[in-house]
């Protein structure tokens, strides 16, 4: 008997790694989508592309309303993240009930991925069909995100997890950077490849379309379904939101770090979508100093979340969040000053912005995965997804307004320091370890 224990216990550990390491591969594989895409590449190009299509005046007309060309990317961010505030709590409760979470996850992932290939055909004055790929692509990937992340709890022990979802981050910047140096190399040297510099960037575009279909296979094969434990619903839909709501209420503290989170994260959200837009159209920067910037938040991105996961493990999760999100507002202060025309300050910034980046989202991760009550996994990521990506849209309507008010993406950008010292605020006031306790969880020896 002692001997089938050891041996069930040795298959359960190994069961756990490998689903772990395919966990982590989803990170790789959609990550991409996420620096080459969304940071790097569509802000500047749909601005381009909205700009040769926009009057006399600046503006651009979708379904009659006018809107200044250079505020159409940031809005269509905000439009994407409202479809994904409607999709997720039905996909998450759906998961929950059916346990065919792995199914679900495939078909958001090759939904964005198919709208991200898509972009190659993005050319001359269409930016409204940039604007509906990048809606599509856009809330996908905040469907698929949500999906992933509820594996966390149930492939990672407690004391595993802030290690686990670092090394999950980790692993999506190595691959964004891998990515950003092809790309660089191909945008580059577009011409001795016989390309457009358009051309270069549409492939660019599809290609993290092609990479994040590709790799989506080995999370697939190597995760696998629970069988639900949550009571069956009977009318899915609007009412799964609201039950979800109602259960929410319950765990108040839950509650309050996800209010704490949906703030910080949403001016987290917003300067990666938008940092690339100000490099060039405030800053005077070219594509392939942008390309060179975000390289390097990849690299640091890397040791950034692994350090951070470090500390995590000596001061807890809580205050080296808090520590970050002091990092955030400093360096985005210092954003404002940069003066244009000059890489170097530019660098600079990236490097702090990397530094934190990677550790601040990871551990927001692994601490909520503590805070959710058991059975309830993908129901509630899909609150966490909500304020991760999906309520992110106050961030970049806020950026693009302040744009359009004032005509100066200084203001735009230092419009986000709010978001910080707000989710700062709330979130030292969020008592963690009776919140995980309240959640019907173990409560971690140092969180």
């Amino acid at each position: 008997m002692g001997t089938e224990t050891v041996r069930a216990g040795a298959d359960d550990v190994a069961g756990r790694r490998r689903e772990q390491r395919g966990w982590y591969f989803y990170d790789w594989a959609c990550s991409v989508y996420s620096t080459s895409v969304l940071t790097v590449f569509l802000g500047p190009y749909l601005t381009s592309v909205a700009k040769s299509a926009a009057d006399a005046d600046g503006f651009v007309h979708p379904l009659g309303i006018p809107v200044r060309a250079g505020s159409f990317f940031a809005y269509s961010v905000s439009l994407s993240v409202v479809l994904a505030v409607v999709v997720m709590p039905l996909v998450g409760g759906l998961a929950d009930r059916t346990g065919r979470k792995k199914h679900l996850l495939g078909v958001a992932a090759y939904t964005g991925a198919g709208a991200t290939t898509g972009l190659f055909f993005l050319d001359g004055d269409r930016y409204l069909l940039g604007g509906v790929l990048l809606v599509v692509a856009n809330a996908a990937q905040s469907v698929a995100m949500m999906l992933y992340n509820s594996y966390l709890p149930q492939i990672a022990r407690p004391e595993e997890r802030d290690a686990v979802s670092s090394r999950g981050w980790a692993f999506g910047y190595a691959a964004g950077a891998l990515v950003l140096v092809v790309n660089l190399v191909l945008y580059s040297g577009h011409d001795s490849f016989g390309l457009s510099e358009t051309s270069a960037v549409r492939i660019c575009l599809a290609s993290a379309g092609l990479w994040w279909g590709a790799f989506a296979l080995v999370p697939l094969r190597r995760l696998r379904d629970r069988r639900s434990t949550a009571a069956p619903v009977a009318a899915p839909g609007l009412r799964q939101l609201a039950a979800t709501v109602r259960d929410m209420r319950r765990h108040p503290l839950t509650l309050a770090f996800l209010l704490a989170y949906l703030v910080y994260n949403d001016g987290i959200q917003t300067v990666i979508s938008q940092a690339s837009v100000y490099g060039s159209e405030e800053l005077g920067l070219g594509q392939s100093t942008l390309i060179v910037a975000v390289l390097l938040v990849q690299v640091l991105a890397v040791a950034g979340a692994l350090a951070m996961g470090r500390l995590a493990r000596i001061y807890g999760a809580q205050r080296t969040i808090l520590g970050s999100l002091v990092a955030w507002t400093l360096t985005l202060a210092a954003g404002y000053f940069l003066p244009a025309g000059v890489p170097v300050g530019f660098f600079v910034l990236a490097a702090g912005i990397g530094l934190v980046l990677g550790g601040s989202q990871a551990l927001s991760r692994s601490l909520f995965s503590h805070l959710v009550p058991p059975g309830k996994e993908a129901e509630y990521f899909a609150a966490y997804e909500m304020s991760d990506r999906g309520m992110s849209w106050l961030g970049p309507l806020l950026f693009g307004l302040t744009y359009q008010l004032t005509g100066s993406y200084r203001s735009a950008i230092i419009s986000l320091v709010v978001f910080f010292v707000i989710g700062f605020a709330l979130l030292a006031r969020v008592p963690v370890r009776r919140a995980i306790s309240a959640a019907g969880n173990p409560v971690p020896e140092r969180i």
